[in-house]
């Protein structure tokens, strides 16, 4: 079990043990130690081993609480003296991390070396950046044409469709009966929207599923990826159909 969390208090001992030398030593001993770790980063960037980059930012990150600390501790421990450490915490912090964006600023996108992964060598500027949840996704629904069904009409998948007397009759003999006269179809063909014949129900047929969905109720707002969207009330936000069906896992 301690073995567990050696690595972890393989770093935060030191740095421990830095913030607390920092914070004995008198403050303007400490600044320049943590000046010269700039110099190196800076200057010697890529001259650092991948083991030394890493402590070099952790030294700056934790050394600043230590020479901040011994900072107070100078100026007499009092409200002014805590005042001036905090006011200092928010300039060197802003300024560590616009130091860390300039010397990350050729790494972005570059293969991590073998061994590493993102979630143990990714430093916290680049995590700050990082985009949080899926990707958007703008979605253009195709508004719907609507037809007045009279007598014999075209079928986008080919052949006619003709309608009588609330039926419509298809060219593979297949046929809809109690059928309101205003039909759409989805821009390849796949379904068939129509209400029914008291305009109570829109219903939706899949046709390649052979499957037809009465829906009480709700309007057909468009079509996405050949699947129909649909509304209640025109100021909805439209639902892609599983949603309105409850079943969402089917995308």
């Amino acid at each position: 079990m301690a073995r567990r969390h050696w690595p972890a208090l393989n770093i935060v001992l030191p740095a421990l043990a830095w913030i607390v030398l920092l914070a004995l030593l008198p403050w303007w001993l400490g600044l320049p130690l943590l000046l010269a770790l700039v110099a190196v980063l800076l200057l010697l960037q890529h001259r650092l081993t991948v083991e030394h980059l890493p402590w070099c930012r952790r030294g700056l990150r934790w050394g600043l609480p230590g020479v901040l600390f011994a900072l107070q501790r100078a100026l007499g421990g009092d409200a002014f003296a805590w005042g001036a450490a905090l006011l200092g915490a928010l300039v060197g912090y802003t300024l560590l991390a616009g130091l860390e964006a300039w010397l990350d600023r050729n790494r972005r996108g570059v293969p991590l070396p073998a061994g590493m992964n993102s979630s143990t060598s990714a430093e916290w500027p680049e995590l700050a950046m990082a985009p949080i949840g899926p990707a958007a996704e703008i979605i253009e629904l195709q508004p719907p044409l609507w037809q007045l069904a009279v007598d014999e009409f075209a079928d986008p998948r080919g052949n006619s469709v003709s309608f009588l007397d609330g039926t419509y009759r298809f060219a593979d003999g297949g046929r809809i009966d109690g059928a309101g006269p205003y039909v759409g179809f989805s821009p390849t063909g796949r379904w068939l929207a129509f209400r029914t014949a008291d305009d109570r129900r829109l219903v939706l047929w899949d046709r390649e599923r052979n499957q037809r969905h009465y829906l009480r109720g709700w309007q057909l707002c468009g079509w996405y990826r050949e699947q129909p969207w649909l509304i209640r009330r025109d100021d909805d936000m439209p639902l892609a159909l599983p949603a309105v069906l409850g079943r969402d896992d089917e995308g």
